[in-house]
């Protein structure tokens, strides 16, 4: 069981399989083990790492729970996997929250990002149409229960096994939503973002009840360049977790596309 030391704190990481890397970042009620059916897919042909940003799972943190502090934790991993012998570059593919500490790793480090995934998230961009669009799908997204907007009510029924695992993997976190500071802060501009040297994808699901596919769309006609748009049929917010096979495949055609590049 790897850790490697970030500012102070020991950051838990695994990698499984060998080949091109992409690193996942969980969201606010996950850790490493979230992405189970991500690793069990895509190990056969790339470096899969996971890893608990502190707070989370295996990275024990009691301290203040300041979102500044994630990106560090990620570069710290990436250096770790690349001083062992593994890839020196990873896509960095982040659900939600962790699409925003997953952005500002790699603006901070664009030497070790082949590319970013910001799969539901905007991953903080500081845009003031855009802003006001998001806090528009949130306004509207507080107004169901919380696992409704996550997902589907019909999964929820036909697998109340997968659901139960959902809810039983935040009780793993000494860090909770309401205890997360400074999430939307530091974000990129539209300009720094459209000057990046790594490609980005915005990944979205079309039953996302938290960000809008239409918010997504305006986000990439915005940043056009290396950015461009998937809307997955079907899917909701936590499409890794519901829609495995959907969510895989969109990142394993990006990851295709960066190894070609």
């Amino acid at each position: 069981m790897p850790y490697v030391a970030s500012d102070g704190v020991k950051v838990y990481y695994e990698v499984h399989g060998s080949g091109p890397a992409v690193l996942f970042v969980h969201g606010s009620g996950g850790h490493h083990a979230a992405w189970w059916q991500q690793a069990a897919a895509l190990q056969g042909q790339y470096a899969v790492i996971t890893a608990d940003l502190r707070g989370f799972g295996n990275t024990r943190w009691d301290s203040d729970h300041d979102a500044r502090n994630f990106p560090g934790d990620i570069i710290a991993v990436l250096d770790a996997v690349a001083a062992d012998g593994g890839a020196d570059k990873a896509v960095l593919a982040g659900q939600s929250i962790g699409a925003a500490a997953a952005l500002r790793a790699a603006l901070l480090r664009p030497d070790r990002a082949a590319g970013v995934i910001l799969a539901h998230s905007l991953g903080g961009l500081r845009h003031d149409e855009l802003t006001a669009l998001v806090a528009a799908d949130r306004a509207v997204a507080e107004k169901i229960p919380v696992l409704d907007r996550l997902m589907t009510p019909e999964f929820r029924a036909r697998r109340p096994d997968m659901a139960f695992l959902f809810r039983q993997m935040g009780t793993f976190n000494t860090a909770k939503m309401q205890d997360l500071r400074n999430l939307n802060s530091d974000g990129p501009t539209i300009e720094e973002l459209r000057a990046a040297p790594f490609p980005v994808l915005l990944l979205a699901g079309e039953k996302d009840a938290v960000l809008s596919p239409a918010t997504v769309r305006r986000a990439g006609e915005l940043l056009g360049g290396n950015t461009r748009v998937e809307v997955v049929t079907d899917a909701p917010h936590s499409m890794y977790w519901e829609r495995p096979d959907l969510f895989n495949d969109a990142v394993a055609r990006f990851l295709k596309e960066v190894a070609e590049a």
